[in-house]
């Protein structure tokens, strides 16, 4: 049973799922208006995780939920710190404003309603991800992620650009979702815990595994495909195919931080080890700068602030994994910082777009005046962005330099990594807010304005929380900051930078990050032509590389198709029998599990004896047939010999049923035989008999090795006491075979008979098959046309021809 706060919060978690499910008809009555209504689903989630702030404060943490399969230690449980809080509280809080924001940027779109139940339906995804306090509760809300976003990044599902990206970013993530499901497996097998919660505990029996190295790739895998980590980092600026409201969520609060919040919340359990130290600042390193280098030949404005989404996540990467003592913290401002600034900066992307019909930022300029709260929305958040006070992102900025600079060659070069990367995405983020407002009026498509309050709402509140985060930074880290680095780091932290300058190094390289970034900014121009002449030296990127390898994995599962489904009954049941056999023999040679051989009876009597001799006659008898009508047969013989066996052998109602299907099979395929006319020569050639002789042989090998280690196993009485037990008490019935197929697998005996009942409707179809009777005329025909072609015909030729004609009545 949930307490009242357990219920609330099960509440909340479905509060975006149940927002989707009305979402259409909302939509269908209210229009765009439908996005006020809408928005309370999120928003009252949003306060409902508000009011955990003081708890989680106090170092406290809330969990909650159920047990679904005790016995598999499987629940649907959650569990809230500092670092889940905190995303939950962006993701319901920016979702809201965002839901506002898709109402006037889609309206009178003839789909709104549906694009309101995927955002609403991804919020909800995300949402599950970060309070998720069990393994499989997380794999699920990470697949659907996978799943929602495709439905929005394809939402305009005509434009064939749109299809792409979607199935793009879906085999990216999706392909991530499977190795992170493989490294939960391990780490479930190394600890024996399928929470995180109690996994949190579980840091050095999981470093010290052999399987450690092993756990640790296939979670990177995951995390870095979710987060657009090079060499996965293309799926991310595809997906600006995706409308506006799409973008400004995708990148500030939800899917592409999934991974950054994997490896914050297993930081404490596998962190603090060479291999993690190594492997995340190198990959982080790389894609930061492959990002902010990239960010800087584009000129959509929405493209531009995608790749430096993918510098901004690469950076975040680098800081989890750095080690050093300001590394989490700086990691933790960061992310908050940049959900904010960059959710702003999208949505002044499709403001201007939506305003001013383009947005491609060498066709914009002078759009100041006539949208002037646009300007200020992305004036601050640009200001935040580049890292300049009095705004959050320089309280990041100072925290990232102070965490990397050291004398060692180590942090040297990632500091030069941080400043390259920090001073592209300066130049950038005033690309973005100043050239489309400032300067000379450019004409535009459309006479550009300010937009509705629905549009200018989002930016607006998202810039201006950036600037009080800043200002009230004391209260903000004791409720956020201190609390989300705490759970990262696992271990208390209190984070204390504010505002007043501190002199010294840090402040210095803040510093010549301006200067750099400010070069960048006039001349960019020239730094663009540069990276198109640099990326056309380079060649294609890993973009083109993914196309390449989808078309290579179509080619070769259209080859291997072909090879194994070639339309030949004969080679599938070849091949099926021969993995069978594989199975079946390989492990016990391979583990050394083979059984004892059986002593031969010390006293086989006659009537015994004869039955096997019997039994290896219908065997002979069956190799010896020349057609298929005898093979039948004498596979009865063989049957009915195994029957008398159970019977000798004390079990009569085995045999019974032995006899009672032997009858059926030797009569019913004898008669579907006989009507369809198959043909009377069954002979293999001597290629084939190589073949299916040793396959055979070892399939029936494998499967007495198997019932002899079967039988030599002590055998567990405790499922035929329970049966003898309860059948008379519960069933009340004296047959204890008879209540077991009908009471205790009585689901399972229906399934039995409605295969047989099947099973019967195919053989009365075939036996009811009859040959279409061929008119004179028609015979003259066929045979003047095969005296055309010059063929003549011998007995038994043509045969299937006569079987092509034949139709049930």
């Amino acid at each position: 049973m949930l307490n009242d706060v357990a219920g609330l919060t099960l509440t909340a978690m479905l509060l975006p799922f149940a927002g989707a499910l009305l979402a259409p008809v909302v939509t269908a009555r209210l229009g765009a208006g439908a996005a006020w209504l809408l928005a309370l689903a999120p928003l009252a989630a949003f306060v409902h995780f508000l009011r955990f702030v003081p708890e989680i404060a106090n170092g406290e943490v809330v969990t909650g939920g159920y047990a679904w399969v005790p016995s598999l230690s499987l629940s649907f449980s959650w569990y809230l710190d500092g670092l889940s809080l905190t995303f939950a509280l962006l993701i319901t809080g920016i979702g809201t404003l965002i839901v506002l924001y898709a109402g006037g940027y889609l309206k009178g779109h003839p789909h709104h309603g549906r694009f309101f139940s995927f955002i609403l339906m991804f919020m909800g995804a995300m949402l599950g991800v970060v309070v998720s306090d069990s393994f499989l509760m997380l794999f699920v809300f990470w697949e659907l992620t996978s799943i929602t976003s495709f439905l929005l990044i394809g939402f305009d599902h005509e434009r064939e650009a749109s299809r792409r990206a979607a199935l793009q970013a879906l085999v990216v993530t999706g392909g991530g979702g499977l190795l992170l499901l493989a490294g939960l497996f391990f780490i479930w097998n190394i600890t024996g815990v399928t929470q995180l919660s109690l996994l949190l505990h579980s840091g050095e029996l999981l470093r010290q595994s052999p399987f450690y190295a092993a756990a640790l790739f296939l979670v990177l895998g995951g995390a870095f495909t979710k987060s657009a980590q090079f060499p996965f980092h293309f799926w991310l600026p595809n997906a600006m195919e995706a409308p506006t409201p799409v973008s400004a969520y995708l990148h500030s609060a939800t899917m592409v931080k999934a991974g950054v919040y994997l490896l914050m919340r297993l930081n404490p359990v596998m962190g603090a080890t060479p291999a993690w130290e190594i492997l995340l600042p190198f990959f982080g390193g790389i894609t930061l700068l492959v990002g902010a280098s990239l960010a800087i030949r584009q000129t959509d404005l929405k493209l531009m602030l995608a790749y430096t989404t993918v510098a901004s996540l690469g950076l975040l990467v680098l800081l989890t994994g750095f080690g050093s003592p300001y590394a989490v913290e700086a990691a933790v401002l960061y992310l908050v910082a940049h959900s904010l600034f960059k959710g702003a900066l999208f949505m002044v992307a499709g403001i201007i777009d939506h305003e001013a019909g383009t947005r491609d930022v060498t066709r914009l300029g002078g759009l100041r005046a006539a949208m002037p709260l646009t300007f200020l929305s992305a004036l601050f958040a640009a200001v935040s962005m580049a890292g300049l006070p009095p705004f959050f992102g320089f309280l990041a900025k100072e925290e990232i330099y102070a965490a990397l600079a050291g004398p060692d060659p180590r942090a040297i070069v990632f500091t030069g990594v941080a400043i390259a990367g920090n001073a592209l995405m300066f130049a950038i983020a005033f690309a973005v807010a100043l050239k489309p407002f400032l300067g000379p009026k450019v004409a535009t498509a459309k006479q550009a304005h300010e937009g509705p309050v629905l549009l200018w709402l989002g930016p607006l509140v998202l810039s201006i929380l950036g600037l009080c985060a800043a200002i009230f930074s004391g209260p903000f880290h004791a409720a956020v900051s201190s609390p989300m680095a705490s759970a990262v780091a696992g271990k208390p932290e209190a984070v204390t930078i504010s505002l007043v300058p501190h002199l010294g190094l840090p402040l210095a390289l803040s510093a010549l990050t301006v200067i750099v970034g400010v070069a960048i900014y006039l001349g960019l121009a020239r730094a663009r032509a540069l990276m198109v002449r640099l990326l056309d030296i380079l060649g294609p990127g890993p973009d083109r590389g993914f196309d390449h390898f989808v078309a290579g994995l179509v080619r070769l599962s259209f080859a291997v198709t072909r090879f194994v489904q070639n339309g030949r009954l004969e080679v599938y049941v070849t091949f099926t029998f021969f993995l069978l056999a594989l199975v079946l023999l390989v492990p016990p040679f391979v583990y050394g599990e083979l059984p004892a051989m059986p002593a031969w009876p010390a006293e086989l009597r006659f009537h015994e004896a004869s039955f096997f001799v019997i039994a290896l006659v219908g065997v002979a008898a069956v190799l010896a047939a020349r057609d298929r009508l005898t093979a039948i047969v004498s596979l009865g013989i063989q049957g009915f010999a195994v029957a008398v066996l159970f019977l000798l052998f004390g079990a009569p109602d085995l045999s019974f049923t032995q006899f009672m299907v032997e009858t059926l099979s030797v009569v019913i395929l004898a008669l579907v035989m006989t009507r369809i006319r198959l043909s009377p020569s069954d002979h293999r050639a001597l290629p084939e008999l190589l073949i299916d002789a040793p396959i055979a042989i070892a399939a029936g090998l494998g499967f007495a090795l198997m019932l002899l280690k079967s039988t030599q196993v002590p055998f567990d009485t405790a499922l035929t006491d329970f049966f003898n037990t309860y059948s008379k008490v519960i069933a009340h019935g004296a047959n204890v075979v008879n209540v077991i197929i009908v009471d205790f697998r009585g689901t399972d005996t229906l399934g039995e008979i409605a295969v047989v009942m099947i099973t019967g409707l195919a053989i009365l179809a075939l036996i009811r098959i009859r040959v279409v009777p061929v008119a004179p005329a028609q015979k003259t025909v066929a045979a003047l046309k095969g005296e055309g072609k010059g063929k003549t015909k011998g007995p038994g030729q043509g045969h299937g021809k006569s079987q092509g004609k034949e139709l049930s009545k």
